[in-house]
C-alpha cells in the first residue's frame, strides 16, 4: 500500500494553516506549499512581501508549468516514513492531478471562509505576505484564483465551513481526518 496523502485547500485566511498545525499536534507530517515559495523568493534576494511572493508564485508557474510547486513538493512527500502525509496549500487542478498521480491515495479537504472573515485573519496574523490593506488583499484573492484555486475548491472531497472558532475548525477537521485515515 502506497502513502496516504491528504491535502489541504482555500482561499488565504481561510484557516489552511490552523488544520494543518493542528494535524501536526496530532502527529501528521506536514509539507507547506507556500514555504516552497517563500523560500524561492528569499532565494532570488526579494524580500517576501505580498506582491514579491505573487510575482515568484506566477513565474515558477509560468516557466515551469501549472504543477511546477507540487512536483518539487512530490520527492519531499516520498522521503517521509509516514505513510499518511498532509500537503498545505494546493492551489490548482494541476496540482491535485500531479499529487494524484504519484499518490493515487489523495483526498482534498476545502476550507471556507468569507473575504470578510478572511481579511480580519490575515490583517491580525500579520506574516510578512499577509496583505495589510484591502485593495492588496483583493489583488491577492484575484491572483490566487488566477491560477486556478477555485477550480482545486470546487474538486474538493470534503469541505470545512470556518466562520468560527479554531476549536470549531480543529473538531471538524479531525472528524474528517479520521474519515480519511479509516479508509
Amino acid at each position: 500500500m502506497g502513502k496516504k496523502l491528504i491535502g489541504i485547500t482555500g482561499m488565504p485566511g481561510a484557516g489552511k494553516t490552523l488544520a494543518s498545525e493542528y494535524a501536526m499536534q496530532m502527529g501528521y507530517p506536514i509539507i507547506v506549499m507556500g514555504d516552497i515559495v517563500r523560500t524561492l523568493t528569499l532565494k532570488m534576494g526579494l524580500k517576501p512581501t505580498p506582491e514579491n511572493i505573487g510575482k515568484v508564485m506566477l513565474k515558477i508557474r509560468g516557466d515551469y508549468g501549472p504543477a511546477a510547486v507540487a512536483e518539487r513538493c512530490i520527492p519531499l512527500i516520498k522521503e517521509m516514513p509516514s505513510n499518511i502525509v498532509i500537503i498545505e496549500g494546493i492551489r490548482s487542478l494541476n496540482e491535485v492531478k500531479a499529487f494524484k498521480k504519484s499518490f493515487p491515495d489523495f483526498t482534498l479537504i476545502a476550507l471556507y471562509a468569507s473575504q470578510k472573515t478572511r481579511f480580519k485573519r490575515l490583517h491580525k496574523r500579520n506574516r510578512s505576505d499577509d496583505p495589510q490593506l484591502w485593495k492588496t488583499f483583493v489583488e491577492r484573492d484575484s491572483r490566487e484564483l488566477s491560477v486556478g484555486l477555485g477550480s482545486a475548491i470546487a474538486s474538493s472531497d470534503y469541505m470545512i465551513v470556518n466562520e468560527g472558532t479554531t476549536a470549531e475548525l480543529h473538531r471538524s477537521f479531525k472528524e474528517i481526518l479520521k474519515r480519511i485515515v479509516s479508509k
